[in-house]
């Protein structure tokens, strides 16, 4: 086993309004917010995606500069970049999407190369689940561990893709929102029986600022959201999210339950980063002394001996 870090995910523009700023095509992207939350752990990993001619080479020298490989980043000549565009309610929590644009994407057949078709650790990022299958087709053998992460647009237009990249994969993470929509129960944890009688071995809800819980066979384990005195944009949380739990299980190499749980403590702390600032702003000045400092004040928030009496 080696620690390798592949994630497939999308490089794009987004735009985003909160009732508190507007931000227009600035760096984003599921595979950047990812790879910007497992560089924390300094690993090898590399990204897998696609940008047109429009995409600045200053958002690309990003991940290099933090040792991220980006030789299967495609440049489509005369292409667009993947555009999304999301408007945030006042209470944060509501998001509307405004526009999507597949752009690149549409036609987007992704190639692996031989330094990371054997990655032992693979994350399906957030984009259509026919590049994320592609993937799954080019690895040339069983990795330790497939995470994948969507969201409502791939679950409400390519509902049959979609089911089918996840009878393929280990964990599945999602919202709350996202579990109630792929299984039609109103109730999320109804939503997890279904999904695990679908064959999701572990699955991973996220609940923004009511934390996540991760659940496998009949073990369950929560985690609560760090408190957060003001929330600038939730945009690329989930993605981080997804980052720092994979980063920290292939820096630590033991695919367990228990160490799950730590995994999703340190992706919960990185997740509370990201939402400070708009956009990728914040992943883009943190240091692992900051982690640590919010880490073990996760700590000290949620853990206690229970006196029985």
């Amino acid at each position: 086993m080696n620690n390798k870090v592949l994630t497939v995910g999308t490089l794009a523009f987004d735009t985003i309004e909160t009732p508190f700023t507007k931000a227009e095509r600035i760096m984003g992207g599921a595979a950047n917010y990812s790879a910007l939350a497992t560089a924390v752990f300094d690993i090898e990993q590399a990204v897998v995606s696609v940008v047109g001619e429009d995409y600045p080479s200053s958002f690309l020298e990003v991940l290099t500069e933090r040792e991220v490989d980006i030789s299967q980043v495609e440049i489509v000549k005369g292409a667009q970049t993947f555009f999304w565009s999301g408007r945030y309610a006042t209470n944060m929590n509501e998001r509307v999407t405004l526009e999507t644009q597949e752009n690149a994407l549409r036609n987007y057949i992704p190639k692996l190369s031989s330094d990371f078709a054997g990655a032992s650790f693979i994350l399906l990022g957030n984009l259509h689940p026919k590049v994320q299958l592609q993937v799954l087709e080019q690895l040339c053998e069983r990795p330790q561990l497939i995470v994948l992460d969507t969201m409502n647009y791939w679950i409400e237009n390519t509902p049959e893709l979609l089911d089918e990249a996840i009878r393929k994969i280990d964990i599945l993470t999602v919202s709350d929102e996202e579990a109630r929509a792929l299984t039609g129960e109103t109730n999320f944890l109804k939503a997890v029986e279904k999904l695990q009688a679908k064959g999701v071995n572990y699955i991973i809800i996220k609940k923004g600022e009511h934390g996540s819980m991760l659940f496998h066979e009949d073990k369950s384990f929560f985690t609560p959201a760090l408190p957060l005195a003001e929330v600038c944009d939730p945009t690329g949380a989930g993605d981080t999210f997804a980052g720092g739990f994979i980063g920290y299980m292939a820096k630590t190499g033991d695919i367990s339950f228990e160490n799950m749980k730590n995994a999703l403590a340190y992706a919960s702390t990185l997740a509370s980063f990201c939402v400070e600032k708009i956009g990728t702003e914040r992943l883009l000045t943190l240091t692992k002394e900051e982690v640590l400092r919010r880490l073990f004040y996760l700590k000290e928030l949620t853990q206690f001996d229970i006196n029985i009496v």
